[in-house]
């Protein structure tokens, strides 16, 4: 016998089934039966292919739903686990951040006559238990008062200890410690590396104990080719730093100072993303291997047109634009700008001593400093450092026993 069975799928859930004869002939009863068995068992194995298909289709689905779900649960445990740790790192180490205070007597702005006083405010950070707080030099290397604030609003009176201009980081020493304030830990700043997170705390705008956080972008050497050069090494990051972050520690997510903020490039005068901070070694190596040293002096280095036009007997001398009350400098006598000018858009102080040499050590060219402050170094307790300076057309020298 002819037949054909033939099997047709419409839709999704419906399977029609057609038989059709010969034309010719007629199936007989017992053929019927087992041709509809047959049908039967093909219908059943249909019927289960298409669950099978179903509950494969349905697995790969909840899969493909369920993967993005699981990533975004670990992406956000992930962020959570960071937030809960630079919280944690943050009130670890908030105590031990202060506000830097200080106060500068300047000549009045023209075309006002006289001296005004100053105010200017910075960051700083608490590293240890006797009273040491690091700071940027710029902040106070020619202040005549200092003032530190702790968190809950004390303020307690500072002296500098030791200062390094060229790196930008000084050495405060307070008056006493402030009840319950725990120094923060000063890091290896070598272990930490281009792409890790670090964060800021200071007082940008006078808004004290502000944080931001971002990441180490480079790592900067100061060329420095004196023999007797200490290597200075900035760490260059995004976070926001603004006014009143000089001095602010750099700290890594365990709390610990990496570094102490200098200064930002900026064209707009705010933060843009390129600030650039001391490392916590550069800082430790100047201001805590070394012997402590602050002249005091704020000065402007002149050499070529500029110095002959002061006739210098020399190449090159430090122009004096201001001197802190108290400090060595102040001693000395060395005297400060009294007129203010401006020499090629750069607007100084003329009229105050030019700096010629310290313990027949000669200002010749920039690395100098680092010459002098060995010479320095070297003075023992009591014994006299002699200072040359160029004062209205005359060669002084001055004498001063050292205390330190």
């Amino acid at each position: 016998m002819n037949s054909a069975v033939k099997v047709i799928k419409r839709g999704k859930n419906e399977i029609l089934t057609e038989v059709r004869a010969d034309q010719d002939e007629r199936a007989g009863p017992q053929s019927t039966r087992e041709m509809m068995r047959t049908v039967k068992g093909w219908i059943a194995e249909l019927h289960r292919r298409r669950r099978d298909e179903e509950r494969t289709n349905s697995v790969f689905g909840r899969v493909r739903v369920t993967l993005p779900l699981i990533m975004l649960c670990f992406w956000a445990v992930g962020t959570e686990s960071n937030g809960q740790q630079l919280r944690d790192a943050y009130r670890k180490v908030e105590q031990a951040v202060v506000v830097v205070r200080t106060q500068q007597k300047e000549l009045a702005p023209f075309p006002e006559k006289g001296m005004v006083s100053l105010n200017g405010l910075g960051s700083g950070v608490l590293i240890s238990n006797d009273g040491k707080v690091f700071t940027a030099a710029h902040l106070v290397q020619a202040a005549d008062s200092t003032m530190v604030e702790f968190s809950d609003g004390e303020l307690i009176p500072a002296r500098v200890l030791s200062s390094a201009n060229y790196a930008d980081v000084a050495l405060l020493q307070l008056d006493h410690m402030p009840m319950r304030i725990v120094a923060a830990a000063l890091g290896d700043s070598d272990k930490v590396e281009v792409g890790d997170e670090i964060f800021v705390v200071g007082a940008p705008y006078g808004l004290s104990h502000t944080l931001t956080a971002g990441h180490i972008s480079g790592r900067h050497t100061l060329d420095r080719s004196s023999e007797n050069a200490t290597a200075v090494e900035f760490l260059q990051t995004d976070a926001a730093v603004n006014g009143g972050n000089s001095g602010s520690p750099v700290f890594d997510l365990d709390g610990q100072v990496m570094g102490i903020v200098s200064n930002i490039v900026s064209r707009s005068g705010g933060s843009e993303g390129l600030a650039f901070a001391a490392t916590s070694n550069t800082a430790r190596r100047l201001l805590l291997e070394q012997k402590p040293f602050w002249s005091g002096i704020e000065g402007l280095f002149v050499d070529g047109d500029l110095a002959r036009a002061l006739n210098l007997p020399q190449s090159a001398g430090v122009l004096v634009q201001h001197v802190a009350e108290g400090s060595l400098a102040w001693r000395w006598g060395i005297h400060p700008g009294t007129l203010r000018a401006s020499v090629e858009g750069e607007d100084l102080l003329l009229g105050g001593d030019i700096i010629l040499g310290v313990n027949d050590v000669q200002v010749e060219e920039r690395g100098s400093y680092d010459a002098i402050r060995s010479s320095i170094s070297k003075v023992n307790p009591g014994e006299n450092l002699i200072i040359k300076v160029f004062r209205r057309g005359q060669i002084v020298k001055l004498s001063i026993p050292t205390t330190q």
